[in-house]
């Protein structure tokens, strides 16, 4: 019954057996899934998936083999989606009248604004330009447009203008399975071994000592070579979720390649900016963190470092207290940048963006700023000049 999910799953290199293909089909007979979608997703996860970094090849195989499988109500009726509706009222406006839509005035003055918004709105708003509400240029709210805001039940953003964000977002980890997809990133990441491999003559060259020796009439000759190790540490620090879902794939191929490269890699992810934690695993970022201090104790001054990230947000994530869009910091982003880049000296930030684009954006230049110039573009000719700096 379920034998294309099963050859999808092994198309997808995910390690399936087909005993646990069986187990799974005895389990639907019992009727541990019931009916629902929901059960016998959670079912064959347990029994198919081993290891928790095929979770995510596993989500995108079943939504694509059971696409369109909705579980519909007993009386047949089915309610229309909220989002749909709000949809509806969306707020359309032309470029000239965005440019006529002011800003509050700072980001204390938007925060101090939504607190009294917060004690006083005691019902539902659409349309207007004041209270928390839908499709209009209020600051606060979902579907409008105002040039400084904080974004309140809305699925994603629309115009980048957002300096809060108070909705839950979920974020995918990067696989590092992924095949490099294209020649110029394949090129590129050579030039990395530039300052991968380093190491004395003390491993055995097999074949340049067979060659020696049948030159040699027979007496041995042994050649060596240098041992091909991994000398350099390096942490990686991957931005995602937001503006960055749109260099997922890049940033897979980024990752699968250091992951193959580099002996001591350790990497960890971060939104926009750094703050006072990180984590290992986007399906578990709200408990399970890790202190930005802990990294900064735990790893020498002799690592590498490399951030991967757009830099694109709201200055107010970098400068101040509190501009974290996801939480409340009690320290800005560019202190905890400083810490990190005066104990590892040797770090380099590579952007998605093309470099053309960088001086339209203040949060790229004051990043810029706080790396020394130290930004590359994550393109071929990006990653060479980064390794350059990198070996410095």
């Amino acid at each position: 019954m379920f034998i294309n999910f099963f050859y999808e799953l092994k198309k997808a290199k995910i390690p399936v057996t087909l005993r646990e293909y069986l187990t799974l089909i005895e389990a639907v007979k019992a009727g541990v899934a019931s009916y629902k979608v929901e059960d016998f997703y959670f079912l064959s996860r347990a029994a198919l998936v081993k290891d928790e970094r095929n979770l995510d090849k596993f989500d995108k195989v079943f939504g694509a083999v059971f696409k369109g499988i909705e579980s519909i109500a007993e009386d047949g009726t089915a309610e229309i989606p909220e989002e749909w509706l709000r949809k509806l009222a969306e707020k359309t406006l032309t470029e000239e009248e965005k440019a006529a839509i002011e800003a509050l005035g700072g980001f204390d003055k938007l925060m101090e604004t939504l607190k009294k918004r917060l004690e006083e709105q005691k019902e539902r708003h659409q349309g207007g330009n004041k209270w928390i509400g839908t499709a209009g240029t209020s600051p606060f709210g979902a579907h409008g447009y105002n040039p400084e805001g904080v974004r309140i039940g809305q699925d994603k953003g629309r115009h980048g203008r957002a300096v809060k964000v108070w909705d839950k977002r979920e974020y995918q980890n990067l696989d590092d399975s992924v095949e490099l997809g294209t020649r110029n990133i394949k090129v590129a990441l050579r030039r990395l071994r530039k300052f991968a491999r380093e190491g004395a003559d003390v491993e055995l060259d097999m074949p340049g000592t067979i060659r020696a020796t049948a030159n040699n009439a027979g007496w041995l000759d042994l050649k060596m070579v240098p041992e091909r190790h991994n000398k350099v540490k390096v942490l990686l620090f991957l931005d995602v979720g937001g503006s960055m879902d749109s260099y997922i794939r890049l940033c897979e191929e980024l990752f699968s390649a250091a992951r193959s490269e580099f002996k001591h890699l350790e990497y960890f992810y971060f939104h926009n900016c750094m703050y006072e934690r990180v984590w290992k695993d986007n399906k578990r970022r709200h408990t399970e963190t890790i202190p930005t201090w802990q990294v900064l104790h735990t790893y020498a001054h002799d690592y590498k470092v490399i951030f991967v990230g757009d830099a694109s947000m709201s200055p107010y994530e970098i400068v101040y207290p509190g501009g974290s869009v996801e939480h409340w910091n009690e320290e800005s982003g560019e202190v905890w940048m400083r810490r990190l880049l005066d104990i590892y000296s040797h770090a380099v930030w590579l952007n998605p963006i093309p470099e053309k684009h960088w001086e339209h954006t203040g949060s790229i230049n004051v990043m810029r700023q706080l790396m020394e110039g130290r930004m590359f573009p994550l393109t071929l000719g990006g990653l060479d000049a980064a390794a350059r700096e990198l070996r410095r």
